[in-house]
Formats: structure tokens, C-alpha cells, sequence
């Protein structure tokens, strides 16, 4: 029976991208905000409300301009959850080895998506 050999990242690894996730993780809250921000004064019409020219095609604006900063959010708070959770895979130093080869995903992957769980190899194979 072959014995599986544990792969994984060493400490200053770990040390080096857990420094990475937390700057993102800083820089996705705070884009967060501004997408919030952005959100909630959509409503503010100031003195532009005054004019009834245009009503229709400003509400359909407006209501496409709220769904887009929704989305946006959407996106953003699934990118901090991911972030988060990578944190917890570097705890446990089972951070940036592959959920489908086992193998450790490349280096230069996590630095520019540093939340991936899935190698080159193993994303082509979907």
C-alpha cells in the first residue's frame, strides 16, 4: 500500500501569504465601503428630482446603477469570505495544497489569487 506523502507550505511560507491575505483582506473592506457608500447615495437626487423631464429613463438608471453596486458588494463580500477562509487553511498549514491532485499549487497562483483551492492543473481538468 503506498504511504501518501504530506505536502505542504513551509512556516515562512505561511507567514508570507497569511501577510498578503490580511493586506487584501484591508483593501477588500475598504473597496467594500466605497461600494456601499456608493450604494446608498444612489437615492440622493439633490435638486435634479425637480425636473419631470427624463423621469423614466433616470429611474431606470438608477435602478440599474443600485443592481450594479449590489452585485458588486455581492461579489466583494464573497471575495472577503475567501480571503477569511484562506486564513483558516493557513492555521491549519493545509494552505495552497490542491482539493482535487493534493499537490501544492504554485506559488506564483497564490500570490495573485491567494484564496485559490484549486491548481492549473486541477482547474483545466473541470
Amino acid at each position: 500500500m503506498l504511504e501518501k506523502t504530506t505536502v505542504k507550505f513551509s512556516d515562512a511560507d505561511l507567514a508570507e501569504f497569511k501577510t498578503l491575505i490580511q493586506n487584501k483582506i484591508t483593501h477588500a473592506k475598504r473597496d467594500l465601503e466605497l461600494i456601499k457608500s456608493a450604494y446608498m447615495n444612489d437615492h440622493n437626487n439633490g435638486t435634479e428630482d425637480t425636473s419631470p423631464t427624463f423621469k423614466s429613463f433616470d429611474d431606470s438608471s438608477t435602478v440599474n446603477s443600485k443592481e450594479s453596486n449590489s452585485q458588486l458588494a455581492i461579489r466583494q463580500e464573497k471575495f472577503i469570505r475567501d480571503l477569511n477562509n484562506a486564513l483558516v487553511r493557513i492555521q491549519n498549514k493545509t494552505y495552497g495544497v490542491c482539493r482535487v491532485t493534493g499537490k501544492l499549487i504554485n506559488k506564483e497562483r497564490l500570490k495573485i489569487v491567494p484564496h485559490a483551492t484549486l491548481s492549473i492543473e486541477a482547474k483545466n481538468m473541470q
